[in-house]
Parts: structure tokens; sequence; C-alpha cells
């Protein structure tokens, strides 16, 4: 955490400092002393073995650093850690010869959103609900001038510091907080990904504003998100779970997604993708424990969750502060 502030004067945190210090000191505090899953998995990356690679590829479908481990010691201690991490949502990885084949195909996203992203190269850009960093690492690969993660969440956080003590990508940081504990940084950013998060928020359209007020304008938000598929200005209010999360709350057409931009002050407003999620994109696999798409589904009619709502269907929306 502390890297990211050590860079003050390169990025220009200078007026934002004091306070970002405040929130790096208290979870350094809180790290220090942590207690439950978060000690656990402490413990996990800390037992991890050093290991140095000749290669990093940041632009494959799976994020990789180093080839085979030789020694089957090594290799053994590395693979354990990294199940002992479970589970791995986004990827996938591969380190050092261990592939971690994550329940989400991530990359079939990245592909269907890169080509519409504006140049990354030097850019400064925050990634809301960063996860354990596929999407950071693949941003990488076009030289911002960095990527700032917020993941709260102790297994994905330490996902994120297992990859970094192999990836040490310079440029690539992650704070373990939601997006409301970071300081108010007006019209800073040039770019904000905000992807698979708004649909837990009780209040989408304010948290909508606040990542416009922190945008330069003409910096530009990536909002990804759960949509009906339709344009009658409708929203879904689960009554209880949607495909057996809790806490979802708002899940909107296409024209309301487009209306809360709208409402938030964002301009030219456009969706660049809407496509149902498949048992190709997510899957269960040895690297989860959990359920996966396939268990949210009605087994005798996967066009509706488990619920009898609209099976999931991602939309990808792009606009203007």
């Amino acid at each position: 955490m502390e890297r990211f502030l050590a860079r003050r004067r390169e990025f220009r945190i200078d007026q934002w400092y004091d306070a970002l210090e405040a929130v790096v000191l208290e979870k350094r505090a809180f790290l220090e002393n942590a207690k439950g899953n978060f000690l656990k998995f402490k413990t996990v990356v800390d037992n991890l073995p050093d290991l140095y690679p000749k290669a990093i590829g940041l632009d494959a479908s799976a994020v990789r650093a180093g080839e085979q481990v030789a020694d089957p010691e090594t290799k053994e201690q590395l693979f354990n850690g990294l199940k002992a991490l479970c589970p791995w949502r986004k990827g996938p990885f591969d380190l050092f010869g261990i592939h971690i084949d994550t329940e989400w195909q991530s990359w079939m996203k990245w592909d269907r959103l890169s080509p519409h992203l504006p140049l990354i190269e030097g850019r400064r850009i925050l990634d809301i609900g960063s996860s354990n960093g596929y999407y950071m690492f693949r941003m990488a690969a076009g030289n911002p001038l960095f990527v700032l993660g917020l993941e709260p969440q102790s297994s994905f956080y330490y996902q994120y510091l297992a990859l970094q003590k192999y990836l040490k990508h310079d440029r690539v940081f992650c704070l373990p907080i939601p997006h409301d504990q970071l300081p108010a940084m007006e019209e800073y950013f040039d770019l904000v990904f905000c992807m698979g998060i708004l649909y837990h928020r009780k209040s989408p359209v304010e948290m909508l504003r606040q990542i416009r007020e922190s945008l330069r304008k003409g910096g530009e938000i990536v909002l990804e998100n759960l949509v009906l598929k339709g344009r009658n200005n409708i929203c879904l209010f689960p009554h209880d779970r949607y495909a057996k999360m809790r806490n979802v709350f708002f899940i909107p057409d296409l024209a309301a997604m487009e209306s809360w931009l709208a409402r938030a002050g964002f301009k030219d407003i456009r969706c660049i993708d809407v496509t149902p999620t498949n048992l190709k994109e997510q899957r269960k696999t040895e690297w989860i424990q959990t359920e996966s798409l396939e268990d949210f589904l009605d087994p005798a009619d996967p066009g509706k969750t488990v619920e009898g709502y609209p099976a999931p269907v991602r939309a990808i929306f792009m606009a203007k502060a």
C-alpha cells in the first residue's frame, strides 16, 4: 500500500496525500494485527516460495509469470499455497507452470471490452472492486501511469499480493478498502473501471455521481453490470436473492442504465456490449469450492435463475465525465 504513497510527486497526489496516508496507516495497522481470514490468507502469502520469473506475460488470456519450476518440492509448496487462497474467481493465471483455472474466463470479457478502450498509456486508472487484479494486470500491458485497485475482500486482496510477489509490477497497486473509504479525489482519474459492482449498491446513482466527480473532464467510466434486456426504462429489485446472491439490489434494463448515467452527469453514453453469461465463461473448476453458474440457474429452464428471474445478462457501458 505504501508503494503508491511513495510516488506522490510522480502521481501528483499531494492534494490528497494526508487523507490517503491516514487510510493506508489505518489499514496497515489492521493487517499487522490481522485476525480471521485476513490472518489466514496473510500467513499463506508470507509462506509462498521466493521465485524469480525470467519472463512475464500480461497480454495473453492467462497472465503469466515464469517458466516451469524444476524442483518438485518447491512446486508443491507453490501449488499448495495458491490452492489455500481459493476461491479464485477472476483469471486465468499461469505461475511457474501452475495453471490457475479460475471460475471466470475473464479474458472473454476483456476481449469484448479492450477494442473500445481509450489510450491507456500514461493514464491514471482506478479499478473499483479489482478482485485479484486480473484486469489491472491486463491494463498494465498498455503502460498506464498507474492502475489503483480497491478490493476489501480478504481472499481476493491476498490473491493480488500473491500475484504481485511474482509479477512485481511497479505500476499496479491495490488498497484493501471499499470505494466509499477512498478519499474524494476530485477530477483526478483519467479512467475508472466499475465492473460487477453497481448491482450490489443500494444507491447506484449516487455511486455513479461520485465516480463522475473523481474523473477529470473528458475522463471515462467503464461500467459493467447485470442488466435486463430491452429498453423499457424498468428495473428489477429482487425480493430476496438473485442467482443465489443476497446482496443484489437493482438490475436495470439498458435504457434505465443509460438514465442512471445521465442523471449522474455523464455524457456520450454508449452501450458497447450485451452478453448473456454462459457456462463457457463462468463455470466450476478445481480452483473454487463453491457453486457456480450452473447451480444458479433453473435446471428445467436455464433462461431463468433458480428464483425465477431472467438469467444473468451483462452489459458494458462507457461514458465521459
